[in-house]
This record gives C-alpha cells, structure tokens and sequence, in this order.
C-alpha cells in the first residue's frame, strides 16, 4: 500500500547501507539508480560502515570468510573450470592476500559480465538526483568530516532519515 495519496506523487524508496564491502556495496546503488530510473524519489542513508562508500576512492573488497553461501568461481580459464563451484576451506581464507585474491576475482568476473562497477553505479545515482545521507553520529564517531566524502553528500542524522523512510512506499536495510 502506498503512502502517498495523490497519483502525482512519486514513489519514495528509503535504504540504509550499514557495509562497506564490495559485495553490500552493490544492492543499495543497483536498487537507487533503479528506482530513481523509474522516476522515484530515493535518498540512502549511511552509516557504520557502509560511510566508506561515500569516500571519492572506493576500496570495497570482498571477504569469503564468514560468507559460507559466496560462490567461488574461477572468471577465466576453460569453460568447463569457470562452472564449478569450488569450495574453499575455511582455513585457506585466513591466508594474508586472500581477499585481495577473491576481490580481484569477484571485480574480474563483473566486468567479464558487464556489471558496472560500483564507482559507476554510485555516480549514476548522484547524476539522476539520489540524495546520498552520511550519518552524522557515525561520522562524529569514526572521526570523518563531511568535507572527506564525494561533493553532493549531505550529513543527517536518525530523525531526519526517518523523516523521509516514514512516508516512503519502500524502505529497506541493505
């Protein structure tokens, strides 16, 4: 059910993106750059760190550790190697280079699929009017300072996200 009642009014989609990895980097800017495409109204909400994903150099990367359902497979090599799903052991996951391993796999396999990077996909939102919200008590914690993030970001805190999440039609943790 919508909360807007007149048919003019745009739908509203509110997310919050508490990680910063490069696999929780994708969903809220896939799912903004959607919705605002569709001619909805969106602002992301971040904070924890999913804040690092308004820093100009995105370092988002990817852990297999903890993440038991991450698939592992090779983005070269033989066709019949790429389709395996390859499970590794735990162990092998605490090896020093192995995120950076699986991250540059993962980004690999993207651009072999044309999956924008999240880079793109983040300026994509900006450029079609998402509001990007920095959460001010997380900020004030970790020690950033608005002028650190990409231009257009505006610091908020709680009850002004809410603000807008209680009169959207959608609104998601991601």
């Amino acid at each position: 059910m919508s909360n807007n009642n007149d048919d003019h009014t745009p739908k509203r989609m509110a997310l919050i993106a508490s990680k910063g990895t490069l696999d929780w980097a994708y969903p809220p800017f896939i799912l903004a750059s959607t919705a605002v495409a569709m001619g909805w109204e969106v602002k992301i909400f971040f904070t924890f760190y999913g804040l690092t994903l308004l820093l100009p150099e995105l370092e988002a990367a990817v852990s297999p550790l903890g993440n038991p359902a991450m698939p592992m497979k090779l983005p070269f090599g033989p066709e019949s190697l790429q389709k395996l799903d390859i499970p590794v052991p735990t162990i092998l996951q605490t090896i020093p280079g192995f995120n950076t391993a699986a991250t540059a796999m993962m980004k690999h396999t993207f651009k072999k699929k044309g999956v924008a990077t999240v880079g793109e996909l983040r300026g994509m939102c900006v450029d079609l009017g998402v509001e990007l919200i920095g959460c001010q008590m997380t900020m004030e914690v970790f020690g950033f300072e608005k002028s650190q993030f990409i231009p257009g970001t505006t610091v908020g805190g709680a009850a002004t996200f809410l603000e807008f999440a209680s009169k959207a039609d959608v609104s998601l943790f991601v």
